[in-house]
């Protein structure tokens, strides 16, 4: 089985999602994430995968949408979380490619979800675009100030400074469709330089279709394509590092294997 751990299920229509969950489970697909990037976006993502005990969801505020509305406070955050399908804090992170969000405020952002992640003790979902630099010193600094926090690095397609910075402090560091690309040799060198107890695989659906679909719109049935890779570059078979891979998701995410136990026990 493979986990989707980062995807955006709310961007396919109602009459799509059906389909685009049926095809995932058909690929072994077993479980899938979809991400909140707006409070009031994360607020209806609950609903959205009400009766589908293989979904999950995070809530949270992209540094796109950070100066769109007030930065929230970590208390408000990390209470969201008490909701059983929530598992995680984010997308959260700084973004200086688009710079959609003045970057203090993509600062403050990103801090109050480290803050929160570590009040609700689950992980946080970090979006990093050449931002390598800031991104370390933030999480540094937030680990420094309070103590360590659970997170991943997720769509990773930042240099080997960024990834060594996180492996250091603990964090995993999931790999997408880009992975995959033919100009991506370098990212596939890191890749193969993360330890194994820290792979994760997500295909940021819609976005980012892995080889042989690229330039297509992504959805969850794909990760298969990028796991496939990801096991090439480790020595691995498919099955081995769908193994590997859904072991890490569960030793992350923690609340996830909770909720499964308690559903299983309801049972």
């Amino acid at each position: 089985m493979l986990i989707d751990s980062h995807c955006h299920l709310d961007y396919y229509t109602p009459m799509e999602l059906p389909s685009v969950l049926a095809r995932a489970a058909e690929a072994g697909i077993g479980e899938m994430v979809t991400i909140g990037t707006s409070m009031d976006q994360s607020a209806t993502l609950p609903t959205l995968i009400e009766g589908h005990p293989n979904l999950w969801c995070t809530v949270g505020v992209h540094p796109h949408n950070a100066a769109k509305a007030p930065v929230p406070s970590p208390d408000v955050l990390a209470a969201m979380t008490r909701h059983p399908r929530i598992i995680g804090i984010g997308e959260s992170g700084l973004d200086y490619f688009y710079d959609k969000a003045p970057r203090a405020v993509q600062a403050e952002n990103f801090r109050a979800h480290i803050r929160a992640a570590r009040l609700a003790g689950v992980p946080l979902c970090i979006h990093a675009r050449d931002a390598d630099d800031d991104i370390a010193l933030i999480l540094k600094e937030e680990r420094d100030r309070a103590g360590a926090f659970d997170f991943l690095l997720h769509c990773f397609s930042s240099g080997r400074g960024l990834a060594e910075a996180a492996l250091a402090m603990g964090g995993y560091i999931s790999f997408s469709g880009i992975l995959t690309f033919p100009r991506s040799a370098e990212l596939r060198e890191i890749a193969r330089d993360v330890p194994k107890d820290r792979l994760l695989v997500e295909t940021d659906s819609p976005y980012l279709a892995p080889v042989p679909f690229r330039g297509k719109r992504n959805e969850p049935a794909w990760v298969a394509h990028t796991a496939k890779v990801l096991a090439d570059i480790h020595g691995m078979t498919p099955d081995a590092m769908a193994n590997l891979t859904t072991a890490n998701f569960r030793r992350l995410f923690r609340k996830a294997v909770m909720a499964e136990t308690a559903i299983q026990g309801a049972a």
